[in-house]
């Protein structure tokens, strides 16, 4: 059973990976360091969108209007975070 929680926990650092590499990826784009018109770089953050809108989409649904901030990614990455913590804090019910 403890390799379950360690399954999990790889999953959850792998999201975690995968919101940040998209946060740096938009902040790139937008002060024109990467540039879309790139083959290699469109496809990428081409797969890192439809991988997180679905996920940023129901988030969106809750959040308020921020006028430009989104706050998506980071409350998907607490939510990574807090489920991380939950699973720690309970390894006691992988043994």
């Amino acid at each position: 059973m403890y390799s379950l929680l360690q399954i999990l926990l790889l999953i959850l650092g792998v999201v975690q990976f995968i919101i940040l590499a998209h946060v740096i990826m938009s902040w790139l784009i937008n002060f024109q360091v990467l540039n879309l018109r790139q083959p290699i770089v469109y496809q990428i953050w081409d797969g890192l969108n439809r991988l997180l809108e679905p996920v940023y989409g129901r988030i969106r649904r809750v959040l308020p209007q921020m006028g430009g901030l989104d706050l998506a990614p980071l409350v998907a990455l607490l939510a990574v975070y807090a489920l991380r913590i939950i699973l720690v804090n309970n390894a006691g019910a992988f043994y």
